[in-house]
């Protein structure tokens, strides 16, 4: 542990008794983890009644602080080394999106192109940040779909959540693409007011700007979208301030992350959004949903899920998108895959 991961001391874990007693001793303050290990917390109360039998009470610390909020805070700024790996984490999960898109093809299952996936990220020496999302046609209005039985179909979408952990260190692209290669009219309608929403997100992603600065760019651009289309009746204000957007995005357009692909962190500091600092590492993901069984739009929009997902990194004057190179223009897409 001191050669490889930089600790001042390390010693063995059957050793714990002796030794910990002795760091504590003479401590005013104590930083730990109360009520996560409940074996642990004991031990501690049981050194801690040692040392006042030992000493008569003079030396035991007089205050016990919550350690969790502390390391929180410490993971939301990137280090460069982190940054590093964080780059090489999103590399490897552009590698993944880009193999997977060339096998995605009419006539395949989901599970093919999941399998494409994990060949790519595990041959860069990495594993899968989480389970990959490939869901086809109405299964990518699932938010969090894990089957990936279906059968990759003519004239349908197919959307793919999936990341590398590299080191440790997570990344998280989305992409969502017709499986023949080229849009249909409804589908580019919805994808631009998408592509749209996320561009104007990211371009909130920059220090001093609150953290929930992106998701209400991304909701105002899909609500005006929605009522363009026709999908929401009414205007935009409107659906903003009744929520009636959330038939169709019912979820947050991004979260931290870092050591964990949903990273630890607070999201409010003081009752209020927390402010975007340098180093710090996010996703922004909006998308939109309309259930097969929606009875409300036409037959034409039924079925449709979009989600478009990079990783941001807030730098010194904006910000850094990691995942760029997974193509995510409507043009771009549909020119990779008419070279297959």
């Amino acid at each position: 542990a001191v050669a490889d991961y930089g600790m001042d001391d390390a010693f063995p874990i059957e050793d714990i008794d002796d030794i910990l007693p002795g760091m504590i001793e003479g401590r005013g303050r104590v930083y730990c983890h109360f009520g996560r290990e409940p074996e642990f917390d004991a031990q501690l109360l049981g050194w801690m009644r040692r040392l006042r039998q030992l000493r008569g009470g003079g030396v035991v610390p007089k205050e016990f602080v919550a350690l969790g909020h502390l390391l929180h805070d410490l993971r939301l700024y990137k280090s460069r080394a982190e940054l590093k790996l964080m780059r090489a984490s999103a590399a490897i999960a552009v590698d993944a999106h880009l193999a997977a898109m060339q096998v995605a093809v009419p006539g395949r299952h989901e599970y093919e192109v999941e399998a494409e996936l994990l060949r790519v990220v595990r041959g860069r020496g990495a594993v899968p940040a989480f389970a990959p999302i490939v869901a086809g046609g109405a299964n990518a209005c699932v938010m969090h779909y894990q089957s990936s039985r279906a059968t990759l179909r003519d004239g349908e979408l197919l959307l793919i959540d999936a990341g590398a952990e590299l080191d440790c260190y997570a990344s998280d692209i989305s992409r969502t693409f017709p499986v023949n290669g080229r849009y249909s009219r409804e589908q580019r309608a919805l994808y631009e007011v998408v592509l749209a929403a996320q561009l104007a997100a990211i371009d909130e992603v920059r220090p001093g700007r609150p953290f929930g600065a992106a998701h209400a760019a991304a909701v105002r651009v899909l609500a005006e979208g929605l009522c363009e289309l026709g999908l929401l009746k009414g205007d935009a204000d409107t659906a903003v301030a009744d929520g009636s957007y959330q038939r169709y995005f019912p979820a947050k357009t991004g979260h931290w992350l870092g050591l964990d692909v949903h990273d630890v962190g607070d999201y409010r500091v003081g009752g209020e959004s927390r402010l975007l600092e340098p180093d710090m590492v996010l996703t922004v993901e909006p998308g939109l949903y309309v259930p097969p069984d929606d009875r409300s739009v036409a037959e034409r929009w039924r079925g449709i899920g979009i989600r478009i997902e990079d990783d941001v990194a807030v730098t010194r004057d904006g910000n850094e998108v990691l995942t760029a190179a997974v193509p995510k223009e409507a043009e771009a897409i549909e020119a990779l895959l008419a070279a297959r």
